[in-house]
């Protein structure tokens, strides 16, 4: 009996050939195989006459083949395989390209099925690559009638051939494990999982399809919501320093700053003191608006807590957004810092080793209070002296394994004896809909800053396409003869190479989008040649990033071409101008944070969208964000539009395809919040869930919070 956990390349009658291939998409157990979902279902429902065939429309037809020519085209090197099908109604021919073993494998006199379209190219019409299988019964027919499973595919391995390799595994496959109980399952009106699989795989019809999609929707969310509950609940269990910081000692920092805080400011400010004042850990989620002031929170909540003789460990993505924080730190507080002997030190993977190593000493002994840092701060031989407060900035944009490897790994060696942990605030810049924050980050409490500072113009953004391009390079060169500065942003950094392109599916949205490389040949030479134009992007090393940021702090480098590398952290007030190259490529609210990099200085600045889109859905998505009044109604309007993978990144949850797109469906996440409740509330363990514990197990392991 075959299990999930049997390896592919054990399985006797399985090809070591297509277990090879399976590799190659990821595929190496029965586990693998039979969760590697369908991408779509072509519909061969009804099998027609010849005669009735219409051009570009998929069909079955059933006939016998009566001729069968293999020819080879010298010009293209092309093997052509032709067979000529006939039923009563008329005849047709069928035409293979690159496929000799058809030719061995159709038999003349023989009857098939046939499903593919009817290509009008070319003299006459000809059924283009169908599908085929003997008429035989149809319990027994796989490729050529219903609705047919389409997959992922390589090299020399069809969606065809996955569904021969699956149809047997199904049959001799030992019965999966339920784990969503039973009376969930009942109440919510999904099948179980047995059930389940094989519909996704292959349905009868699309009432199948759209129930096993709805159970796996289901599922995942089910098993992210009660993790998140069940961490949170977990952590009110778990114990923390109460760090004791009066009102007096937060409003004495207050006093510091050379202007006021907002009113969500304050609240928020409030919050996480709250929280640093309790004897459990502090699970909270800062969420602002681009430019919103989150950074003076935490670095204030970083202040008190080095004050109580903790230390504070803040994780920044890049480390160019490092820098800024460290920046930040010192413009403000830096005075301060030095009366109160509180160190603060930067650590990423570009300084060199003999720094590395003296930061990590000073770490160690607690000389450090503050430290700021990339994924540096994830290392075995760093361990802190008293770890009080876990800071990171942009939690979306680590992956669920890195943000847990920060909580859980050396990092709290000093209190593992006591079991102490540290406190944990993230932030975010990303506009993230309430919904959405509550699914994927449920086991966080909430802070929102939505207003921005007092003073802030508003920014003027206008979409531009290709006939006004000279119009707003004029403006362009105006504004920077005035003494401002210009950010430039494209898509992408270099042209793919051909063979690049060759891996690249037909619709790849990202094929014409303007490079960095292309437009920096342009802009240098040919647009504004009277001006330095420069250019930073992932690929650069480390202090050649500082390098061009420092020219560009000090106008030295008047132009800035950049990736959406930008797009968090850069402060730099003299830069009034943005151009976003291709900016239908992007998500809105990726968007709007890229536009959050100006407007932070006196002088009013301007946001020109590039786009040489006619799509009428296009345009409309970039006039939403000229009209939105702020990041949080435009990451709704997003959410709807592109769904969840654009605002957080399909790689960023760990959750696969089918539950992404759930997250975009608000009831079935109520009804899934809602299931959960009624669970903890009567077995807060699942000490009566044998099996829903030990996939609640499995699930944290799979996306890496363990």
């Amino acid at each position: 009996m075959i299990n999930l956990q049997t390896e592919l390349k054990n399985i006797e009658d399985l090809s070591p050939t297509i277990a090879l291939k399976l590799k190659r998409l990821g595929i190496s157990s029965v586990k693998d195989l039979i969760f590697n979902f369908p991408n779509r279902y072509e519909d061969f429902s009804n099998t027609i006459k010849i005669a009735q065939l219409k051009p570009n429309e998929l069909a079955t037809i059933s006939g016998e083949v009566k001729k069968i020519d293999i020819k080879r085209t010298w010009k293209r090197k092309m093997i052509i395989v032709e067979a000529l099908i006939v039923d009563d109604s008329g005849a047709i021919k069928a035409l293979w390209f690159n496929q000799p073993y058809i030719g061995k494998i159709l038999k003349i006199d023989s009857f098939y099925n046939f499903s593919g379209k009817l290509s009008s190219g070319g003299k006459e019409p000809y059924f283009s690559n169908p599908s085929y299988e003997p008429s035989i019964s149809k319990s027994e027919i796989k490729h050529t009638a219903g609705l047919i499973p389409i997959y992922s595919e390589t090299r020399g391995l069809t969606s065809r051939g996955i569904r021969y390799v699956l149809k047997p595994i199904l049959s001799d496959l030992e019965e999966l494990k339920e784990f969503i109980p039973e009376e969930i399952l009942s109440s919510n009106k999904i099948p179980e999982i047995n059930s389940a699989i094989r519909k996704i795989h292959f349905p009868k019809n699309k009432g199948e399809i759209e129930i096993a999609k709805k159970r796996f929707s289901f599922e995942n969310i089910f098993l992210l919501e009660l993790n998140n509950i069940k961490t949170k609940l977990d952590m009110e269990r778990e114990k923390a320093h109460n760090l004791g910081i009066e009102d007096s000692e937060i409003e004495h920092l207050i006093k510091k700053l050379p202007f006021e805080l907002t009113k969500t400011q304050t609240r928020s400010l409030y919050e996480i003191i709250g929280d640093l004042n309790k004897n459990h850990p502090m699970n909270r989620l800062l969420e602002g608006d681009v430019g919103s002031g989150k950074t003076i929170i935490i670095a204030i909540a970083a202040i008190l807590t080095a004050q109580k003789s903790k230390q504070v460990a803040l994780m920044a993505p890049t480390e160019v957004l490092a820098m800024q924080h460290l920046n930040t730190f010192k413009k403000v507080f830096g005075t301060y810092l030095k009366q109160e002997k509180i160190g603060v030190g930067i650590l990423t993977s570009g300084l060199k080793q003999k720094d590395k190593k003296e930061i990590k000493e000073k770490i160690i002994s607690g000389e450090i209070k503050i430290i700021i840092g990339t994924h540096s701060l994830i290392q075995k031989d760093l361990i802190f002296n008293d770890l009080g407060l876990i800071i990171i900035d942009e939690q979306h944009r680590f992956g669920i394994e890195q943000r847990g490897a920060l909580v859980k790994s050396e990092i709290s060696h000093a209190n593992e004896t006591n079991k102490i942990l540290p406190h944990f605030l993230s932030m975010s810049a990303t506009p993230i809909p309430r919904t959405l924050a509550l699914t994927l980050f449920g086991d966080l409490e909430l802070s929102i800053i939505d207003e921005l500072p007092k003073g802030r113009k508003p920014i003027i953004t206008k979409l531009v396409s290709g006939e006004n391009r000279s119009k707003a390079y004029g403006f362009i060169k105006e504004k920077v003869k005035e003494g401002r500065q210009v950010f430039v942003v494209c898509p992408r950094i270099e042209k793919s190479k051909p063979e690049e392109e060759k891996e690249k599916s037909p619709e790849n949205k990202w094929k014409d989008a303007k490079t960095i490389e292309e437009e920096y040949e342009k802009l240098s030479k040919n647009i504004f040649p009277e001006f330095s134009v420069g250019f930073i992007h992932g690929k650069i090393k480390s202090d050649e990033k500082e390098r061009i940021m420092k020219d560009f702090k000090e106008n030295k480098i008047q132009i800035l071409i950049a990736t959406s590398l930008i797009e968090v952290g850069i402060d730099i007030p003299n830069a009034t101008i943005m151009i976003i190259e291709g900016s239908e490529y992007f998500g809105l609210s990726q968007l709007y944070q890229l536009r959050g990099r100006i407007g932070r200085g006196e002088h009013q600045s301007f946001c020109l969208l590039f786009s040489d889109s006619k799509s009428a859905t296009s345009n409309s998505r970039l006039n939403a964000l000229i009209k939105a009044k702020n990041g949080f109604e435009l990451a709704e309007i997003d959410l709807k539009l592109r769904g969840p993978g654009e605002i957080l990144g399909d790689k960023q949850t760990g959750l696969p395809d089918l539950a992404m797109e759930a997250l975009s469906d608000i009831k079935l996440i109520k009804s899934v919040r809602d299931s959960v409740i009624k669970i903890l509330k009567k077995d807060r363990d699942l000490e009566n869930y044998p099996n829903l514990r030990n996939k609640i197990n499995e699930f944290q392991k799979q996306i890496h919070l363990e």
